[in-house]
């Protein structure tokens, strides 16, 4: 037996819900971007051979740039997740597992870069 579909359109929750996905992938797509320009170069041996330098720390402003693209990232994702959480009453409304994966991704990112950066700064 199924239940007939009462909706008529998608509300605004939905879009919001939809927007926040997309706003949040956007920004972690600026974060990898950004972690590009601001993480330390690799030191490969033809460039060890050669006397070529290479970074080997976290550009300080860049590196607080990304601090924010992820955590925006992951607040937006958390603020999603939590408005899912209370808004689908159905079996059959959406999950948003992007959401949940976006926020794991960010906070797992988020505490490498500090391991990294406390490891290399002792170091």
């Amino acid at each position: 037996m199924q239940d007939k579909e009462r909706r008529k359109q998608m509300d605004i929750w939905t879009l919001i819900l939809k927007g926040s996905a997309i706003i949040s992938w956007l920004l972690f797509t600026f974060a990898l971007v950004m972690s590009y320009y601001a993480a330390p170069d690799n030191q490969y041996g033809v460039l060890r051979y050669h006397g070529i330098e290479v970074r080997k720390f976290w550009l300080t402003p860049l590196t607080g740039y990304l601090y924010i693209l992820l955590w925006l990232s992951a607040l937006i994702s958390y603020v999603s997740i939590i408005l899912n959480r209370f808004r689908s009453r159905r079996k059959t409304d959406h999950k948003y597992f992007n959401s949940l994966l976006l926020f794991i991704v960010s906070v797992a990112w988020i505490v490498y870069i500090l391991v990294q950066i406390v490891t290399k700064g002792s170091g």
